[in-house]
């Protein structure tokens, strides 16, 4: 599995991006401080269980979240 791929060829990607901002716009009484740690658990976890279950390997799990990092940095850094 490559995450750059799944970006590009899967056609439910929309519908699961559009149910993923209704989910986060239903938490809006969090601060984004704690919705971001949250995230960032079950986003440690949905990896981990994508290497156990070998959908992915560590090398491509290090490049999205090189990816991940400079998608998030890329208007703050020089």
């Amino acid at each position: 599995m490559s995450f750059t791929d799944i970006a590009h060829t899967e056609a439910p990607l929309e519908e699961c991006l559009d149910e993923l901002q209704e989910l986060l716009a239903a938490l809006d009484r969090y601060a984004p401080s704690m919705l971001a740690v949250g995230l960032r658990v079950h986003l440690s976890a949905l990896l981990r269980a994508l290497l156990e279950g070998g959908l992915c390997n560590a090398e491509q799990v290090r490049d999205f979240i090189r990816e991940l990092q400079r998608d998030a940095l890329q208007d703050f850094t020089g």
